[in-house]
């Protein structure tokens, strides 16, 4: 091959590629984006959560709309639910502005439809998701509003905030952890949770936990703590905070008080009282046929005792039961032995191996009908 050919080419790869190298350098100069060193210095202030609490995808998305903002001469309406008012006020330093301080917010449950309030009558066998099931089915209980109980929000919770309560079948917000992000509420399928205001640093505030806007009849066979509309918390509520539309009642957290008037008149127990301490709910002790009874109604009341303090005899039963006395000369099947063998303790059963003797009673008096059609003859 010969040696100046592969000469040519080389040089002629090489004028191309410093050719190509300089249009690009030209290019990227002419058409060179230059950002505002604000954000980057906005950035390194934010926490790097990338919840999107804020409204915004991420923090560097949130940087960048408070460098705009702020050349529009306003923070106004821009919150860091993660970093609170201590970065924000970072942030308002860095841009040469103030920052009102926001009011605090948490995510409540708006459900109170526990196990033993809202008897589940199905099984939900197939994928453990919340978006899954409501699009299928209604879940395990009647209630096409309650939560489903299957940890969406919990598993969308970045800080830990979020658990499921075994007994309760719910989700609990623990409120020192909480940031008001809103990923739980925006990976509830029913909104059942809620980003709200509460006040102060124990973040008090009056929920309603129901979402369901079946009527009072209805909503009443589904779950013992259902709101049923009947208006007795907006009546007794002196500051127009709450208000009932949809069949469902629901309080205003800026027109709230907490006042505590809503939760004293609520008949259902529907009302609950959030803070950092937790939920308080009052036990109004409705519970439906079917549902699991409370742990208290499962504990022996203890034997009552006389004047000696012995413990009292048991009473006797209100009737005696007596074995039948028949004639009857055929041999007779085992579930009419055990009938006219008397009561057995079913407690204690004796066992299989031991043989079990009737006592063959004969009489010579005439059976009513109902015996003889019990013994198979008539």
């Amino acid at each position: 091959m010969d040696f100046q050919v592969i000469l040519i080419a080389v040089a002629a790869l090489a004028i191309l590629g410093f050719v190509l190298a300089l249009l690009l350098f030209v290019v990227s100069k002419r058409f060179a984006v230059k950002e505002d060193p604000r954000i980057g210095q906005v950035l390194e202030a934010l926490p790097g959560a990338n919840c999107g609490g804020c409204g915004f995808p991420g923090c560097g998305g949130m940087a960048a709309a408070c460098v705009k903002a702020a050349d529009a001469g306003s923070l106004e309406g821009l919150n860091c639910p993660v970093g609170g008012a201590e970065c924000m006020q970072k942030v308002a330093g860095i841009l040469g502005m103030e920052v009102a301080a926001s009011a605090p917010k948490l995510a409540v449950v708006r459900c109170n439809g526990t196990c033993e309030r809202r008897p589940h009558v199905r099984l939900y066998d197939g994928v453990t998701s919340c978006r899954v099931a409501n699009s299928t089915c209604m879940g395990e209980t009647q209630c096409s509003y309650g939560c489903l109980g299957c940890g969406d929000c919990v598993a969308a919770c970045q800080f830990d905030a979020l658990h499921m309560n075994a007994e309760t079948g719910l989700p609990e917000v623990d409120a020192t952890k909480c940031t008001a992000c809103g990923a739980c509420q925006k990976a509830c399928p029913r909104g059942i949770m809620e980003v709200r205001t509460v006040s102060g640093e124990n973040k008090d505030a009056f929920v309603v936990s129901c979402m369901n806007m079946d009527k009072g009849a209805e909503a009443m066979k589904i779950c013992a703590s259902s709101c049923i509309a009947c208006k007795k918390c907006q009546n007794a509520c002196g500051s127009d905070a709450v208000h009932v539309g949809n069949n469902v009642a629901y309080i205003n957290p800026d027109a709230c008080v907490l006042c505590g008037a809503c939760f004293e008149a609520c008949p259902r127990g529907t009302i609950v009282s959030v803070s950092i301490k937790g939920v308080e709910r009052r036990d109004t002790h409705n519970v439906l046929p079917g549902a699991a009874k409370p742990a208290a109604a499962k504990v022996a009341a203890p034997a009552s005792q006389g004047e000696t303090g012995a413990p009292a005899a048991p009473a006797k039963p209100a009737k005696e039961w007596k074995p039948i006395e028949v004639k009857y000369d055929a041999p007779l099947m085992p579930s009419q032995q055990i009938l006219l063998a008397g009561p057995k303790d079913i407690s204690n059963p004796a066992p299989a191996a031991k043989e079990v003797k009737f006592e063959d009673k004969r009489t010579d008096a005439p059976l009513p009908p109902s015996q003889l059609i019990l013994l198979g003859l008539k």
